[in-house]
C-alpha cells in the first residue's frame, strides 16, 4: 500500500489561521507584528521568494516591508541598513534574503541581525541557546521538519530518526531539536551524509528518515526501512521537457518509488517547503508577543505603515 502524504501545504493553512487569531489579540493590545526582508540585488529567485512571503504576512496580519540597500554602495551599506532595522520598532523580525551578491559576506550579514529579531533562528547565539535546550527562535526548517511530525501524528520521542545532511541551516539544528529530552522530542538522532559509507545501511535503520542532502535521487526505495516515515527537505530543479518551463521541482528522494516502501512520505513541492514560510510567521509573530510581554514600545494597530527610518 502506497504512502500516506503528508500534506504540508494544509498544515501550513492550519497554522496561518492559528496565527491569524494570535495576530489579532496583539492589535488589540496595539502591536502590529513586523517583519522587514532585506533584499540586494535582483536575484529571480530570491524576488519570488520574498514576494511569497510578504504574501504570507499579509494573510495573517504581519506587517512587512522589502528594504533594498543598493549593491554598488557595498557591505558598508547593507550593515548599517541591518543596524536601522535592528533598532527600529516596528520590526519583530529581520530576514537577509540570501545568496547575497559576490563581494558581500553572508555569514558577517546575517550576524549583525540582533539576536531578538533573528527569526531565521540562525544567529549564533540563538543557536547556541537551542544547543543547550532553551532557545525561544527555532531555525524555520527544522521547526517546520518538527511541527509536520507531531501534527501528522508521528511524535518522535523513542524513536530513531535519521538525518541525510549536515547543513547548519537544517541538519544541525535539526538534530538538536529532536534529541533534546522534552515534549516533540526525545528521539535517537543519527546524522549522516552523501560521504557516509554505505549510506542505505544507516538510512534503512530509521523510524523517521529526514533527508536535507541538496541532491536529487540521493534515498531510493532499497534504502528506506518498510513504513517509515519520510520527510524529503530537498528542492532542486531539473529538466523536464513536458513542463512549459523547461524544468520541475523535485527533492531528494526517489518519490514514487519510496512511496511504495515508507508508511508516510512528504511531497516536493507542497510538503516542507510552504511549511518553512508559516514556521517564519510563527517566530515573527512570537517575537512581537515577547515584545507586548516586555511591554516595549511598538506602532498602534491601525497606524498608517511608515518606513522603518
Amino acid at each position: 500500500m502506497a504512502a500516506e502524504i503528508i500534506d504540508g501545504a494544509a498544515v501550513a493553512a492550519v497554522i496561518r489561521a492559528e496565527l491569524r487569531v494570535r495576530v489579532e489579540r496583539l492589535r488589540e493590545q496595539g502591536i502590529v507584528p513586523g517583519l522587514a526582508f532585506v533584499l540586494v540585488g535582483h536575484n529571480p529567485a530570491s524576488e519570488a521568494y520574498v514576494r511569497g512571503k510578504a504574501r504570507g504576512c499579509e494573510e495573517v496580519g504581519i506587517y512587512s516591508e522589502t528594504v533594498r540597500p543598493a549593491p554598488e554602495a557595498g557591505p558598508a551599506s547593507l550593515l548599517e541598513t541591518i543596524r536601522e532595522l535592528n533598532a527600529a520598532p516596528r520590526f519583530h523580525g529581520i530576514i537577509v534574503q540570501l545568496p547575497l551578491p559576490p563581494g558581500f559576506d553572508e555569514r558577517c550579514a546575517t550576524e549583525a541581525v540582533t539576536p531578538a529579531k533573528d527569526v531565521d533562528g540562525l544567529h549564533p547565539l540563538n543557536l547556541g541557546r537551542l544547543l543547550r535546550g532553551d532557545g525561544e527562535i527555532m531555525p524555520c526548517t527544522p521547526a517546520a521538519v518538527r511541527e509536520l511530525l507531531l501534527r501528522g501524528g508521528y511524535d518522535p520521542a523513542g524513536k530513531h530518526a535519521v538525518i541525510v545532511g549536515r547543513s547548519a541551516l537544517v541538519s544541525k539544528p535539526l538534530a538538536m531539536m529532536l534529541v533534546q529530552k522534552s515534549p516533540g522530542a526525545n528521539a535517537t538522532v543519527t546524522i549522516c551524509h552523501t560521504a557516509t559509507p554505505d549510506l542505505g545501511a544507516i538510512t534503512r535503520q530509521a523510524d523517521i528518515l529526514i533527508v536535507a542532502a541538496g541532491r536529487p535521487g540521493t534515498i531510493t526505495a532499497a534504502m528506506v526501512k518498510p513504513g517509515a516515515v519520510v520527510i524529503d527537505v530537498g528542492i532542486n530543479r531539473i529538466a523536464d521537457p513536458s513542463r512549459k518551463s523547461g524544468e520541475r521541482l523535485v527533492g531528494d528522494v526517489d518519490f514514487a518509488a519510496v512511496r511504495e516502501v515508507a508508511g508516510a512520505i512528504t511531497p516536493v513541492p507542497g510538503g516542507v517547503g510552504p511549511m518553512t514560510v508559516a514556521m517564519l510567521l510563527a517566530n515573527t509573530v512570537a517575537a512581537a508577543e515577547r515584545t507586548a510581554r516586555n511591554g516595549a514600545g511598538a506602532p498602534k494597530a491601525g497606524e498608517a505603515a511608515a518606513p522603518y527610518t
